[in-house]
């Protein structure tokens, strides 16, 4: 199988998205030019440009495109090769309007914007597969291809009746039969139960609150639909030239792909990240993010397919880079895994919705601080060729599971505010800002080579998950769990007996009840361990059995219920967290777990705001502060 060293040939990738047909062909001579002055070493193309490929039914232009290869060849510029599809052109959705997504209401999202096609529709597939296969005849041999980039931030959901029927082959292949449905649905709810699978739909828009094992599970089938898709696309390609490595452009921390199973289907993996530069937390997003995508992955190297140079046009207020900030983060990616930094895009467009996105190659031109930091970073990449291939080390786990993220947010959950991604980053920010470098693993996964394991949240867990982590636990393994877990089953069917069921024993504690809370009524609690301290949202009503009480509720209807209670578990420790305590508090109790198995940071001591991770050999210092400042070199490492 091909890997990004394939596409590397001895060199971290530089360079972007490179859209040269919405310029003039003398504009080409002058792209290539400055790409060269860049050190832009891959520039990715045809990700929009079906309708110019393919400008009516069955008619192919690919002339222009030839000269596109050819002309970066000359320079020395590899191409990634996207395949078109993210952005069906207009004909399609005008001659088949049945090729355009519908919302659970019922309403055609027409053509005008991109993405505009259903996942489900087989003449949206033809012409997919089609265009795909065409390209490939024509392009998998070219000496300028270094990848295939297949669509684009695979994200569009469907409701319409094609997808209602691949919606019920997808349940037909899990459950078998009805019976096996409506077990799994808690159809007797309601009045539910379906006595013919004709009678089964998507989650579409009802009168009051949807099933929400039918919701969990439409979740489900829309990134496996998805996936399909990817999968005819790659195989397409694949075949006309097994030896060029295959990827796709994930979303930072999206919900509707299941990145678990998208992963083992890419020859590496690649993400498209973009933290707000004026936000605090940007840095620590950009990590998590890239920690994220290296995982999925199996901590191969991965590729940053998309950042931006300056400003993202999305943002609600589009926040430039400050100076440096782009190599800074550029940096931090390589840091973490990254065997390529790519941009979106190449220069910066004059028309069209993504006209105020930032570029390599702004509106201003060459003469720019932008491109003139573009150049500076290609320059210090190209010194960076010691460090391709090499592995991120890490000693600590977070658990990560899809399907606890999409359970956790359904409707009619005791709080609508309690958000799956917020409680990662609260856990993973302090061992970020503690230099304690974080893998992300399935629920499922072995766990034996981690020293200490963090859940932020496992609300949803299978019970081979459950044996799984407790099993860790009972080996000697150090664990920290945060509220709001083991609840339910992977069919969304509750756990009785008290919470959390499937861990009552591990954490040494039973909750009888959650207690939500609004923000404007926050929690205080008294801790002789962390000191007296705040929390918010959320608390349950915990009894400790075998666990000792670390912290606990001070004043109203909850005083005296524990709120932090640690246990000893066979050779194991397991901590719970049952409430969302301030992060001074979470940075204490983690930072006294990872000292209880043992793990250490990267670099210790060092001055807040300052990043230190390992690669290889390496430790990457990585300063996110505005000041000077100094740290002194230990033997051993480079």
């Amino acid at each position: 199988m091909p890997s990004l060293c394939d596409a590397t040939r001895g060199r971290i990738l530089f360079g972007g998205d490179y859209n040269p047909e919405q310029w003039p062909r003398e504009v080409w001579e002058e792209d290539v030019r400055l790409m060269r002055e860049a050190g832009v070493n891959l520039a990715t193309v045809g990700v929009f440009s079906w309708a110019l490929l393919e400008p009516t039914p069955g008619e192919r232009d690919f002339g222009w495109l030839t000269e596109v290869f050819d002309l970066l060849h000359a320079h020395g510029i590899g191409v990634g090769l996207a395949t078109p599809t993210a952005s069906p052109p207009p004909w399609m959705g005008h001659r088949w309007p049945e090729t355009l997504p519908k919302n659970p209401d019922g309403t055609v999202r027409t053509y005008g914007s991109r993405n505009a096609y259903c996942p489900s529709s087989p003449v949206f597939r033809a012409f997919a597969d089609a265009i795909s296969a065409d390209l490939a005849s024509v392009y998998a041999h070219h000496p300028a291809l270094r990848m295939w980039h297949i669509g684009n931030e695979f994200g569009t959901v469907c409701y319409c009746d094609q997808c209602a029927e691949r919606f019920r082959r997808w349940l037909q292949a899990k459950y078998g039969d009805l019976d096996g449905l409506n077990e799994a649905w808690g159809t007797s709810f309601w009045s539910q139960r379906y006595s013919e699978w004709d009678e089964v739909i998507p989650p579409r828009q009802v009168q009051y609150i949807i099933n929400p094992t039918q919701d969990l599970d439409y979740q489900r089938f829309a990134s496996d639909l998805l996936l399909a898709g990817y999968i005819s696309e790659r195989d397409i390609v694949r075949a006309a030239n097994p030896a060029i490595p295959i990827t796709t452009n994930s979303m930072s921390f999206f919900k509707g792909t299941d990145l678990w199973r998208w992963a083992p289907e890419e020859d590496f993996t690649s993400i498209d990240s973009y933290p707000d530069p004026a936000k605090p937390t940007a840095a620590c997003d950009g990590a998590m993010a890239q920690d994220l995508i290296r995982s999925v992955g199996g901590g191969k190297p991965w590729l940053m397919m998309e950042q931006t140079p300056g400003r993202a046009g999305f943002q609600h207020i589009a926040s430039p880079k400050r100076p440096g900030l782009n190599r800074l983060w550029s940096l931090q990616a390589v840091a973490r895994g990254a065997d390529g930094i790519l941009h979106f895009q190449w220069r910066a467009s004059k028309q069209g919705a993504e006209r105020t996105h930032g570029a390599m190659l702004p509106h201003a031109g060459a003469d720019t601080r932008i491109f003139r930091e573009i150049c500076e970073l290609g320059k210090e990449l190209g010194d960076f060729s010691d460090v391709l291939g090499t592995a991120v080390a890490a000693e600590t786990a977070i658990l990560l599971d899809w399907d606890s993220w999409r359970g956790v947010e359904l409707d009619h959950q005791p709080h609508s505010g309690f958000r799956y991604v917020d409680r990662i980053r609260e856990y993973y920010a302090p061992l970020w800002k503690a230099n304690v470098t974080v893998d992300f693993v399935h629920p499922e996964a072995d766990l034996s080579r981690y020293k200490l394991v963090v859940a932020p949240n496992l609300y949803q867990v299978s019970d081979r998950a459950a044996d799984n982590v407790i099993g860790y636990v009972r080996g000697g393994g150090r664990l920290v769990v945060g509220p709001f877990s083991g609840v339910s089953d992977p069919d969304e069917r509750i756990r009785l007996g008290g919470y959390p069921a499937p861990f009552r024993e591990l954490l040494g504690l039973r909750i009888e009840e959650y207690w939500p809370l609004p923000d404007s009524e926050p929690l205080t609690l008294h801790s002789e361990t962390f000191g007296d301290f705040s929390a918010v949202s959320w608390a349950e009503w915990l009894t400790a059995d075998t666990g000792t009480a670390l912290a606990e509720i001070a004043s109203g209807p909850l005083a005296g219920i524990p709120a932090i209670v640690r246990n000893g578990y066979s050779a194991g420790t397991a901590w719970y967290v049952a409430t969302l305590p301030e992060e001074r508090v979470l940075a204490e109790l983690l930072a006294q777990a990872c000292d209880d198995a043992g793990v250490a940071p990267v670099l210790p001591g060092l001055p807040e705001g300052v990043e230190a991770v390992r690669r290889g050999d390496f430790v990457f210092v990585l300063d996110h502060g505005n000041g000077t400042v100094e740290v002194m070199k230990r033997t051993g490492i480079r």
